[in-house]
């Protein structure tokens, strides 16, 4: 084995530690029933089990707009590619765009954003907080961007981090009026503030993924707070804002609102600004541009990798069963648990660390159109996740690369990039010849 296989594995315990067992894994399940590839598997699960936590039931949903479908692909994928775009960044862990075709972001651990305009990487940073972030945990620092569809008029955007004390900050910041290509430090604007469990301080998961959605809302995903096994059961606990997605309003008050038609809203000791729960670590999630569905990767314990779907048009209110289910098993307790009222993940397979990603949807690459794609840190595959002629789910390895994926991120234009989080380099994702 060499010397890059070593460090791979260390990064890895360091850097996924939250996915990984404190003590030998236990053997690798069978799947519970077949779907069409050896990767996926799909599963009904028995009861059962006592929900931790205060629950609170959704209201009934309001009305919503006609499903879009997903579209389906007639065959599989084609073969992918990796092409070298980007390179200089120091433990870069996102990328992501502001809606200009000439721009790109890409967000540091430490604490900066940098910007990659007409394909040249500036050399000033666009933001530098890293006087006030606290990246010396697994996964804490400076984690995601995102700029709202008013981005070019209003000149504001949102990040999540976590402080020095390690606890979550969604932040509002300006760009800079006397300079587009930078952003003022010191108009920052807390919108909101999660106290992490003390135990969790070490960094082990804190989530971090921001998206504004295609109703404009800012979407954000937090972990459940726990070390290895989710003991305060904040996933399943409406009074809780860990575990879950979050949906609220922003840019029209100091702070944020929150949508009428969220689930929650009137719900007795729930939080209105739950928009799905029953997570455990959703670092990465996104919408697909075309249809507007929601693709969640959660990622899990004991080397379970989920793959989370919710349609378009749905209301919201989504419990995707952590902790009673891991992946499409049982994980407290470990036979027999109960499933009902829980959404099974459209995808589960056993790897260390998942790395969301997004539907391809941009030009350059017709026959990758429609799959969503994704990765895992540890053994550096990807993967692809679509729908068959027949409207079912296929999964498959499509890549076996040798690279150290951090996260997915796409441009203006749908193109796809993959970050590198060990050499610092941004990846373009395509269709190989």
């Amino acid at each position: 084995m060499n010397s890059r296989y070593f460090a791979a594995v260390l990064v890895a315990v360091v850097l996924a530690a939250c996915n990984l067992p404190r003590a030998a894994p236990p053997a690798q399940p069978a799947a519970l029933s077949p779907t069409g590839t050896s990767d996926l598997t799909l599963t009904a699960l028995p009861p059962k089990i006592e929900t931790p936590g205060p629950t609170a039931t959704p209201k009934p949903p309001s009305p919503s707009p006609t499903p879009t479908a997903t579209p389906t692909l007639p065959f599989a994928p084609p073969p992918i590619a990796l092409e070298a775009a980007f390179t200089g960044f120091r433990s870069p862990v996102y990328i992501t765009h502001d809606g200009e075709a000439s721009r790109l972001f890409v967000v540091e651990k430490a604490g900066r954003i940098r910007l990659i305009e007409n394909g040249v990487v500036q050399r000033a940073p666009f933001l530098d907080i890293t006087g006030r972030v606290g990246s010396n945990g697994n996964e804490q620092g400076l984690l995601s961007v995102a700029f709202p569809p008013d981005y070019a008029a209003s000149g504001l955007f949102y990040v999540d981090y976590t402080d020095l004390n390690g606890n979550t900050v969604i932040a509002r910041y300006r760009r800079s009026a006397d300079n587009p290509r930078q952003a003022d430090p010191t108009s920052e604007q807390k919108i909101l503030q999660i106290d992490q469990p003390t135990e969790d301080r070490t960094g082990d998961r804190n989530g971090g993924q921001l998206q504004f959605g295609p109703d404009g809302y800012l979407y954000i995903g937090t972990s459940d707070g726990g070390w290895a096994g989710e003991r305060q059961g904040n996933a399943q606990a409406t009074g809780s804002l860990l575990g879950k997605i979050l949906r609220i309003g922003v840019g029209e008050t100091d702070t944020y609102t929150i949508p009428a038609d969220n689930p929650f809203v009137g719900q007795a000791e729930a939080r209105p600004e739950i928009w799905a729960l029953g997570l455990r670590n959703p670092r990465h999630f996104s919408f697909d541009r075309t249809t507007g569905d929601l693709y969640i990767a959660d990622g899990g314990i004991q080397m379970y990798q989920e793959l989370d779907y919710q349609p378009a048009h749905s209301p919201g209110g989504q419990n995707y069963g952590w902790s009673r289910l891991q992946g499409d098993h049982c994980y407290i307790p470990n036979t027999g648990c109960d499933s009902s009222g829980t959404v099974l993940p459209v995808a589960a397979y056993y790897d260390c660390s998942l790395i969301g990603g997004y539907v391809y949807r941009g030009t350059q690459f017709p026959k990758m159109a429609g799959v969503y794609f994704f990765a895992d840190f540890c053994s550096s595959k990807v993967r692809g996740l679509w729908r068959n002629a027949s409207g079912v789910w296929q999964m498959d390895s499509l890549l076996y690369s040798n690279v150290s994926p951090i996260s997915f991120g796409e441009d203006a234009a749908g193109e796809l990039y993959l970050v590198d989080y060990m050499q610092g380099v941004i990846y373009h994702l395509t269709a190989a010849p």
